[in-house]
Formats: C-alpha cells, sequence, structure tokens
C-alpha cells in the first residue's frame, strides 16, 4: 500500500523534493500545498493527478496522509512541523527545521512523544561522496580527524529573512557532527551585511569540538565563484569532497606528520618530525541523486518506524550552534560557549 504524502512550499527547492517524491515507487503524492496561485497552477499542469491547495490545513486535516513533508522558508518551519506533528503525521522539514533552539527542543519532544518521525533536509548525510568519506573515517582510514573547513559560497540566492549563515552553513554542520564524532562546546562567528541590513551576506564561523578538534565554515551568497568543497583532516590522511565537481568529487591524500613516538628535546623535536607526502586516491563513486536517497529515507523510515539518519536530535544540534553562532555575529566574533 502507497505512503500518501502532502507536501506545503513548492517553490526554488520544494519542486526538487516534489519530483523526488513523486518518482519514489509506492508513494503517493496526495496534496501539494502553496500559497502562491502560480505555483499551484504549474503543479496542477505538470502533475495533473495531485490535488492542490492554498490552505496548508487541509493537508493537516486529511486523515490519509502519514507524512508532511515542509519547504518553506525558514521562518515558517517551526510552526508548520509542530502543527503536523500536533495532527499525527510523520514530518519531513528542510534545514534548519527552527530558528530558536527552545523551538527546535519543542518539536523533538513532541515527535518523540507521539512516536511519529521528525526528519530534517540535511541532504549531505545521504550524498554517495560524503557516505563514501563518512565510511573512510569509521574504518580508521584517515586516522584521528583533526578539522575540517568547508566553503560554501555563490553569486546568489539572496535571501530577505534569514542571512548567509543560517542559509547555508547547517548543511556543513551537520557533516562536522558526524565526521568529527564529538560534542561541540564553543562558537565564534564573523560576518557583514553588505546588500540588506542585518542580514550578513558573508559570515566566517568556528566551532570549537571536544579533545580540540574544530570546523571552520565560510558561507557567502556574494561571490564570484561557486564552490561546495570539504576538506578534512586526519592524522593518516587527508580527504576532499567537492560537490561542483562533474566527476572525481572525491580525493585521499596520503599525507601527514610522523612523529617518532618518545619523549623529544625541544631542540631535536623537529628532527622527530618527518613530512609524508604519498599518492592522492580518487575513488570511483556509485553516484545516485541525494536528494532521491533522503526522500526514498524518509518514506522507508514511515513504513520500519526507523530513526532518520538525519533526525530530530540531530537537527536541533545544528539549530544549537547556528544560535550560538548568530549571538557571537551579534557581538563582532566574541567566542559563545554551548
Amino acid at each position: 500500500m502507497a505512503v500518501r504524502i502532502g507536501q506545503v512550499g513548492i517553490g526554488y527547492w520544494g519542486k526538487n523534493l516534489l519530483r523526488n517524491f513523486m518518482s519514489l515507487p509506492d508513494v503517493e503524492v496526495a496534496t501539494a500545498c502553496d500559497r502562491q496561485e502560480s505555483i499551484i497552477k504549474d503543479v496542477s499542469r505538470q502533475y495533473p493527478g495531485i490535488a492542490t491547495t492554498t490552505d496548508f490545513d487541509v493537508l493537516l486535516r486529511d486523515d490519509s496522509i502519514e507524512g508532511i513533508v515542509i519547504a518553506t522558508e525558514t521562518p515558517f518551519h517551526f510552526r508548520m512541523a509542530r502543527a503536523a506533528l500536533e495532527a499525527g503525521k510523520h514530518v519531513f522539514v528542510e534545514k534548519p527545521m527552527a530558528q530558536r533552539v527552545a523551538e527546535a527542543e519543542q518539536l523533538v519532544d513532541l515527535a518523540e512523544s507521539k512516536d511519529l518521525r521528525l526528519m530534517v533536509g540535511h541532504l549531505l548525510l545521504y550524498h554517495p561522496a560524503f557516505r563514501f568519506v563518512e565510511d573512510l573515517i569509521d574504518r580508521g582510514e584517515l586516522g584521528d580527524v583533526y578539522y575540517l573547513y568547508s566553503v560554501r559560497v555563490n553569486l546568489g540566492i539572496i535571501r530577505q529573512r534569514e542571512n548567509a549563515l543560517e542559509s547555508l552553513a547547517p548543511h556543513d554542520l551537520s557533516v562536522a557532527l558526524r565526521f568529527l564524532n564529538a560534542e561541540p562546546v564553543a562558537v565564534s562567528a564573523n560576518g557583514q551585511a553588505y546588500i540588506q541590513k542585518n542580514v550578513e551576506d558573508v559570515a566566517f564561523a568556528i566551532v570549537h569540538f571536544e579533545d580540540g578538534k574544530l570546523a571552520h565554515l565560510h558561507t557567502s551568497w556574494l561571490d564570484p565563484h561557486k564552490v561546495r568543497k570539504v576538506t578534512v583532516v586526519g592524522s593518516e590522511k587527508m580527504a576532499v569532497i567537492d560537490d561542483v565537481a562533474t566527476t572525481e568529487k572525491v580525493r585521499i591524500y596520503d599525507k601527514g606528520v610522523d612523529v617518532k613516538p618518545g619523549e623529544q628535546r625541544y631542540a631535536d623535536y623537529a628532527e622527530a618530525m618527518t613530512l609524508r607526502s604519498g599518492d592522492i586516491h580518487i575513488p570511483k563513486i556509485d553516484m545516485r541523486e541525494p536528494l532521491q536517497l533522503e526522500c526514498a529515507h524518509f518514506v522507508e523510515c514511515i513504513r520500519s518506524g526507523a530513526t532518520p539518519r538525519s533526525d530530530g536530535r540531530n537537527g536541533l544540534s545544528v539549530v544549537r550552534i547556528l544560535a550560538a553562532a548568530q549571538e557571537s555575529l551579534s557581538r563582532r566574533g566574541a567566542t559563545v560557549e554551548l
């Protein structure tokens, strides 16, 4: 029996989600909702079998709909996700799941109390290239992971209700939490608003984790280049994931610093260290559309009752870091403890 889905928000990103849910077997998108009549008309033309509405309550009142997909602008995420959970629906909500920590906590508690699946659209956790590197880390191929840094920049899309950090950083924060596998302890962030007052177009953030690990994030929608790159530095090897590359999305560098064991005097320490620069390995990765994998995972979690990879608690961790980063931005880069 097909899983019946309702979706709200069919705009720039939502139309991609709709396309993928429509392509999945044993899934029926029952109703598509958007407040813009022009978008609803386009959906009706492209998918004649889908009911359409501008009223979100129509999805909530439909007892046959098991899961609701929320792809609206960020400020609407919490209110709609809460209403869907209260109506007994499983929820897929785009990132970030909420703009305030207390809101994200409320969604997690609500989903757990009702035994409903709450999944956040942290797309990179389903991306085959990122899954490949995650597997390398889990197997110890990179050694101890020291730090990572990400660059997520482009020219556009310029948001009005959220800054570049809030819009772009959740992707790389979800990856940092997974790859570093440690608790974040503090955040510092700097940015600047050039186009709109109080909406930062560029932001740099440093997230400190337990055991000295850290993640550095560069986000901007005001940049001449489109870059989507994450570099992971380990004690044995280093990995670079380039999501813009059409092929060769992952490169593994056999590079590092080998230190001879034993106590060394400061004067001799340089002699105890050896720089290692070995081969560069470009693995063959079976690429599938990450968004399709993400959508299929949500449906499977509804069917099986499994916990999503990007569940509400993962989403809550990202919101906590974002909230601290926003506070740091307002305090001109002051370190904010978590």
